[in-house]
């Protein structure tokens, strides 16, 4: 058997031990009662599975809703030197983001390679989270706000997403007070649950319309339990279906959303990794600028999509055209919506989309593909914006 067939994850057991340092979620115990697996992220426990198959997981974001218990870690950037400091991290210019608005933002190293990538929150004049992918980013935000008015914390928040068609009718009754004024595509909005104080985001990492919980554990409010009990109920009427996020990376993978150290890491420019539209030159400068300067001429695109009617690419197989390595499987899977197998892959240089090559895939054997470009279909994202609410029918 072919080893990357397997996969590492973790599991809850009831019994004494080591488990220092790993942190769980105030949602942990309802993911072990229903018999989650995980894996570790932000070294959070986030799970990976739950008792619904990925596949009918899959299918519930696509026609209902589905609830994820996501690993994002937010940090809190908070003083007079906020936007500055901002500037001075991020590859975009943030003074841009107006509060109660979302961008996205890259980090780089000094050399232009990527660092992490997530979403910057933008709470007031001088406030913002960021809430990252995984990545070393909270000593990395210390090492570099020493020499200005700013204060990096971690408010201790969690992050759940409900995502999909009805996601918006059940915030309206999850929420004390309906969906928040002007909550379109990348706001961010105060509300409450229960009377519990919560962050909301018109965001998510599926492609589908849906909202992110953040929650605010120094409120003096929080209640857990509370807030996953009123979840659940909210979401029954829509048929909302607690997912792993297993049928959320099968989304993502058609959405064209990359995974940070996986999909794109530190040896990587934002302009290989196809991201080079959240990189501004313009700006005074920012850590990484210089080599990115230099990078801008000569790097493109390294990550494109792989489409595979013969089978589903495995992850870290090898791409190979006219017979040669030409790169490899980033994240695989089987395309439900599309019938085919799907990838997101590194190539070990630019190729145009509709390029014919082979693909290793989880029957071990080599398959005929095409190279495609991401994402692979609703390039112009009407769905999550809510402009297209189209429901799928469901192939078995």
């Amino acid at each position: 058997m072919l080893a990357n067939l397997t996969r590492v994850v973790v599991a809850s057991f009831d019994e004494p031990g080591w488990d220092y340092g790993t942190i769980r979620g105030p949602y942990s115990k309802f993911h072990i009662a229903n018999g989650a697996k995980y894996c570790v992220y932000n070294n959070r426990l986030m799970p990976v599975s739950q008792q619904i198959d990925r596949m009918d997981g899959y299918w519930a974001l696509r026609t209902k809703a589905g609830l994820f218990d996501t690993g994002e870690r937010p940090i809190q950037i908070k003083g007079p030197d906020a936007v500055k400091f901002c500037n001075r991290v991020f590859t975009r210019e943030m003074s841009k983001i107006t509060p109660g608005r979302c961008g996205y933002g890259l980090l780089c190293y000094p050399n232009g390679k990527l660092l992490c990538d997530g979403v910057l929150l933008r709470l007031a004049d001088d406030t913002f989270w960021y809430s990252q992918a995984d990545g070393p980013v909270f000593s990395w935000f210390i090492a570099h706000s020493q020499d200005l008015e700013v204060e990096i914390s971690d408010p201790g928040s969690w992050v759940l997403q409900i995502q999909g068609p009805a996601s918006l009718k059940i915030l309206e009754s999850l929420s004390d007070t309906g969906i928040p004024p002007n909550f379109t595509y990348f706001a961010v909005a105060n509300a409450t649950i229960q009377g519990q104080p919560v962050l909301l985001t018109r965001t998510g990492w599926t492609n589908e319309m849906g909202f992110e919980v953040y929650t605010l554990p120094n409120s003096g409010k929080f209640n857990g339990d509370k807030l996953w009990e009123r979840y659940l109920a909210a979401g029954k009427p829509h048929g909302m279906e607690i997912c792993g996020l297993d049928s959320m990376d099968v989304r993502r993978i058609e959405g064209g959303i990359l995974n940070n150290g996986s999909d794109m890491d530190e040896t990587m420019t934002p302009y290989e990794a196809g991201l080079g539209v959240f990189v501004d030159l313009t700006k005074e400068n920012f850590i990484g600028k210089a080599a990115l300067v230099k990078a801008q001429a000569k790097s493109k695109s390294r990550i494109m999509g792989l489409k595979c009617e013969g089978g589903e690419p495995l992850r870290e197989g090898q791409i190979r055209v006219t017979g040669e390595r030409a790169g490899f499987v980033t994240a695989g899977s089987w395309s439900p919506h599309l019938n085919c197998g799907i990838a997101i892959v590194r190539l070990d240089s630019s190729k145009p989309a509709n390029s014919r090559c082979e693909v290793l895939c989880r029957d071990g054997k080599m398959h005929p593909a095409v190279i495609d470009d991401l994402p692979f279909y609703d390039r112009e994202k009407k769905i999550p914006r809510g402009q297209d609410m189209t429901i799928p029918v469901r192939r078995n």
